[in-house]
Parts: C-alpha cells; structure tokens; sequence
C-alpha cells in the first residue's frame, strides 16, 4: 500500500513539474504513473550500476556527479517512455533537483499523516 502511495505521489510530482518546468512534458496522467515506476524500477536497477562505474569522477567531484546520473537517468526515461519528454540534460538536471524536493516534501506529509 505504501509503494503505490509513493509512486502515485511521485506521478503528482511529475505532473506538476511539467506544469512549471517549459521542457518538460507529459501527455496525460496515466503516463505521469508509468513515468514514476520506470524512474523507480531505473533508479533500482540502473543508477547503481552507474554509480559504480563513475566512482573515480564522483570522488573527484565529491559527489556532485551524482547529479549528473540523476539527469541521464530523467534522459534514459524520456527515452524510453512516448510521452514523457525532456529537452536537454540541463532540463533533466533541473527536472531532477525539482522532483526530489517535491518527493521529499510530499513523502514527510504522508508520514506526518502515519503519526497521526
């Protein structure tokens, strides 16, 4: 129950950010939730495999490489997904720092609402 909460959240999330954001866009709800589980299933599966593979550069960089892999994988969803679309890795780097500040916001609020 937790899990769909979350990712209907995060399908929120993705649509009110590309309500703001101009160079983000998605056709319709139900691609906004499609969008939220493959960024889920990427960011299980995918994103520690590149992790690994940019450790030198992200200890270089201390860490701020990772936001970097954030955007590629905001850019391998687009890809994959018809339509989600994000024009550039600076719209993904954007579009990424966005979405967990929002996720962040709307997860306290479901566990605020758990406390209570």
């Amino acid at each position: 129950m937790k899990l769909i909460l979350r990712i209907l959240l995060s399908a929120i999330a993705v649509v009110i950010l590309s309500k703001i954001l101009p160079n983000v866009n998605v056709d319709s709800y139900m691609t906004a939730i499609i969008v939220a589980v493959v960024l889920s299933l990427l960011n299980f599966i995918v994103k520690p495999i590149l992790v690994i593979l940019t450790l030198p550069v992200t200890i270089v960089t201390f860490g701020l490489f990772l936001l970097i892999i954030n955007a590629i994988i905001i850019l391998l969803a687009s890809n994959l997904i018809d339509g989600f679309a994000v024009e550039g890795i600076w719209w993904a780097l954007l579009f990424s720092l966005c979405l967990s500040f929002l996720q962040s916001i709307l997860f306290s609020l479901l566990k605020e609402d758990k406390k209570n």
